[in-house]
């Protein structure tokens, strides 16, 4: 049985730089976890993440962003995954830092803590001078175990002025493999965003289809919007490698940790013409890391320059890759999936 992970849940971006974006970011998350069910107690947990995480910003970097949105995950529960990014000045020590009682701003010091207590799921990556990513996550019940063998954390952001984002992502995932769509719509704006959700549309009908065929069925059903460029990738466990199809400017590395490889894609636009389409494979171990990203992103970056983010959660590796790469011109989406490693 395929499960499906989408872009198309809304992801909400806070840009922090003022006390009042605290309580705006905290407001939604309580909008969210009413909506999903959430008890007085997680909720509860969920405003203080929210909180702590956002002062933080304001407290050591000035500004950051914070997102909220519903849990890039394969579980059924409902859950909240909270995203905070700065460009401040790194923690030296983070684990002394994240012990409760200390402070370095004359505060009780209880913040970073009550972070990684009050969370469900914790990670954090910090360098000096280059800013802190935090991630959280809170589950409705209690921690589900994951049925997918990849984790997955995505970012999508719009031109500044529109609220609907033209690119866009979906995973489906099964016992044997997982399929990552990157899709980005011509454009941007509403129609854009019509011609993403289209091609995702095509992963959810089609989910244990090929790359090829993935990127074949969409082009049919995007035959009547603006066209899109899309990239489909498949993990295959049993085979430790990546199969890649792609048209277009979605872009597809593989990254084991060590070395970067690019997938290789063809020029055309799905839904209009689209002359050849082709696959490549490449080896993906256990560990290893791959991301999709539309050209909203620049192509020049190496998480070489990142020492420790490849380990990270994926959510975090592609929130600090939207933080330093996005060009700020068009719509912008990151797909990061790292697959697990099995005893």
């Amino acid at each position: 049985m395929e499960t499906l992970i989408t872009s198309l849940s809304p992801q909400l971006n806070f840009p922090i730089t003022h006390a009042s974006d605290v309580a705006a970011a905290r407001r939604a998350g309580q909008k969210l976890a009413d909506a999903l069910g959430f008890d007085d107690v997680k909720a509860g947990r969920l405003a203080i993440v929210i909180t702590e995480a956002a002062t933080n910003i304001l407290k050591h970097a000035g500004e950051g962003t914070v997102t909220v949105m519903r849990t890039q995950s394969a579980v059924a529960m409902p859950g909240v995954d909270v995203i905070a990014i700065d460009h401040g000045p790194g923690i030296r020590d983070i684990e002394f830092a994240l012990r409760d009682g200390v402070s370095t701003a004359g505060t009780a010091g209880t913040g970073l803590g009550a972070l990684r207590r009050q969370a469900d799921e914790f990670d954090v990556w910090t360098q000096h001078g280059q800013g802190s990513a935090f991630f959280m996550r809170i589950w409705q019940g209690a921690v589900p175990p994951e049925p997918c063998g990849v984790e997955v954390g995505a970012l999508c952001t719009p031109l500044a002025g529109e609220e609907e984002c033209g690119d866009g992502w979906a995973v489906a995932c099964n016992h044997g493999g997982a399929t990552l769509l990157g899709v980005d719509g011509l454009g941007h704006g509403p129609e854009a965003a019509k011609a993403a959700a289209g091609a995702i549309r095509a992963l959810e009908q089609r989910p244990a289809d090929t790359p090829a065929d993935v990127v074949h069925t969409a082009h049919g059903l995007l035959r009547l919007t603006r066209g899109a460029a899309l990239s489909v990738a498949r993990i295959d466990y049993g085979g430790d490698e990546v199969r890649f199809a792609g048209i277009g400017n979605v872009n597809a590395i593989v990254h084991d940790g060590l070395a970067r490889r690019a997938l290789v894609s063809h020029n055309g636009i799905v839904g209009h013409n689209m002359r050849k389409v082709q696959e490549f494979t490449a080896p993906f171990p256990q560990g290893a890391l791959c991301v999709l990203y539309s050209d909203g992103i620049q192509s020049q970056w190496d998480l070489a320059a990142y020492p420790g983010l490849h380990a990270r959660a994926p959510a975090l590796v592609a929130a600090v890759l939207m933080r330093d790469f996005i060009r700020r011109r068009d719509d912008a989406m990151v797909l990061v999936a790292r697959r697990k490693v099995t005893s």
